[in-house]
């Protein structure tokens, strides 16, 4: 007869499928809650009310600091105006993220999730009104394991309701970004706004409502792919929330701890109290080591300094601290700390490097583009008189807030070719050039004839520079050739 020796407090680690625990994580105060927070309080106020926040542009331009123009094909963050050709700006961007996330993690492992994480500061937000509404850690939990009654039911209600509120506004402000925000919300509140509007608002009213008031540390857990990501990128010399056995072990009650250092036997500071993990987020127990659902938010390190103060005894059991440092004390020396070393000389580098490229690129950008297209069918034209006439699809891209007048020239041709052109907007000066308009902030594009005498006309593909210049000498150049039999 066999018997199961596994204890039923320990988990079947052969199931392919965890039950959802709720975890109620109990209220504390400190050093990292306070800077918790000032990023929640500072980070919601920028993304609330971003959108209201002006800027003075050229006339006829909009007044919003940050707006994606989807209708306009612009995004105006500040001073900058970014045109869809210039989408790599937003490679740019996520490249530079993407390094700073890096350097982070070099630094002090999670500590993006921990505090500037989306998901944990939305998810904090709903944790206080939840705490605020229904009482802390125990109130709740004793609540919850008793028959449902008025006090509950509009307990619930009122948590669940204000869920939504935040959500919707989480939704509403988002929305904020693509129009003018004072006229969307009179058009929201009016029902005036269109259908698109409301239908992203509803689903990101839902997918906050979702995220941050049920899947919570299931997020963190199972769903985002940067635990894995990081703990591929992490070195023993990145900080990271840490018990340090050589002080908390043996751990027993304080009375036990207190006979046992009396008589002269070893004793550990750590009294397990249990509010390391009270506290926890993801519900995870430092002292079992570094683990997956650990955000390193720094809240435990609060409330074990807490309980140390009580007892008298020296605080920091949990402490950031390194891998590095965790096996000195092992051999009983003492810690240190490198955070400048070659891994984040690199990442400060790259980060440096993509800044001065983007800043360089801005400050030289030109503002005014062309594109030439040869047409292809027929690529050439021979006229009755022997001559032969390319044409071509040429756009103009004006960047500035003001009309301005171009001259178009092509470099390359033979002697006695024409130029012309069968559009409004263009008008030859001469035989080698023309001379055209294009609005404030707009694209334009013409048809350019290119003939040829029959006496000029060359053997072959010509190349040629098309060349744009405006009235102040800045100019664009466009390569392409003239096609003849």
């Amino acid at each position: 007869m066999s018997v199961d020796t596994a204890r039923p407090h320990e988990p079947d680690d052969s199931r392919l499928y965890a039950d959802h625990v709720k975890i109620y994580p109990a209220a504390v105060q400190g050093t990292f809650r306070r800077i918790k927070w000032a990023i929640l309080v500072a980070g919601l106020g920028v993304y609330y009310f971003l959108p209201f926040l002006r800027w003075t542009r050229a006339p006829g331009q909009p007044d919003q600091a940050i707006l994606i123009d989807l209708p306009g094909r612009r995004f105006y963050f500040f001073f900058v105006e970014i045109w869809p050709q210039e989408v790599y700006y937003l490679t740019g961007l996520m490249i530079l993220a993407a390094f700073v996330l890096f350097l982070l993690n070099a630094v002090a492992g999670r500590v993006w999730c921990g505090y500037l994480c989306p998901q944990t500061v939305w998810t904090d937000l709903f944790f206080a009104v939840e705490r605020f509404v229904q009482g802390d850690r125990r109130t709740q939990m004793r609540r919850d394991k008793g028959p449902w009654s008025f006090d509950r039911l509009w307990r619930k209600a009122a948590t669940h309701f204000l869920w939504v509120m935040i959500a919707w506004w989480t939704g509403g402000a988002w929305v904020l970004y693509f129009a003018d925000a004072p006229t969307l919300v009179r058009e929201l509140v009016t029902f005036q706004a269109s259908f698109i509007a409301y239908m992203w608002i509803g689903i990101l009213t839902g997918t906050t409502y979702l995220l941050a008031g049920f899947a919570r540390e299931q997020v963190c857990l199972y769903m985002c792919p940067w635990p894995r990501i990081q703990a591929a990128l992490t070195d023993e010399w990145a900080l990271n929330v840490s018990y340090r056995v050589d002080r908390g072990e043996p751990r027993g009650s304080l009375k036990s701890n207190d006979r046992l250092r009396a008589e002269g036997a070893p004793a550990g500071d750590c009294i397990d109290c249990g509010q390391c993990v009270a506290v926890c987020p993801t519900g995870v127990d430092i002292r079992q080591g570094l683990q997956m659902g650990c955000i390193q938010c720094g809240l435990c390190i609060d409330a074990c300094d807490t309980v140390m103060t009580k007892i008298g005894r020296e605080p920091r059991l949990i402490a950031y601290d390194t891998d590095i440092n965790i096996e000195r004390r092992d051999r009983g020396e003492g810690p240190i700390f490198r955070f400048v070393r070659p891994r984040t000389l690199v990442y400060v580098g790259l980060i440096a490097a993509t800044v001065a490229v983007m800043a360089v690129q801005l400050s030289t950008r030109a503002t005014l583009g062309l594109n030439v297209l040869h047409d292809r069918n027929p690529l050439y034209v021979a006229n009755s008189d022997g001559s032969i006439r390319n044409g071509y699809t040429v756009r103009l891209l004006n960047k500035h807030a003001e009309v301005r007048r171009f001259e178009l020239t092509i470099v390359g041709l033979p002697a006695g070719a024409k130029i012309d052109s069968n559009s409004a907007e263009a008008h030859a000066v001469g035989t080698d050039r023309l001379a055209l308009t294009v609005d404030a902030d707009q694209t334009r594009e013409i048809r350019v004839l290119v003939t040829v005498p029959a006496a000029a006309a060359p053997a072959a593909s010509t190349n040629l520079a098309f060349t744009l210049t405006d009235a102040a000498g800045e100019a664009a150049v466009a390569k392409d050739y003239f096609k003849a039999p």
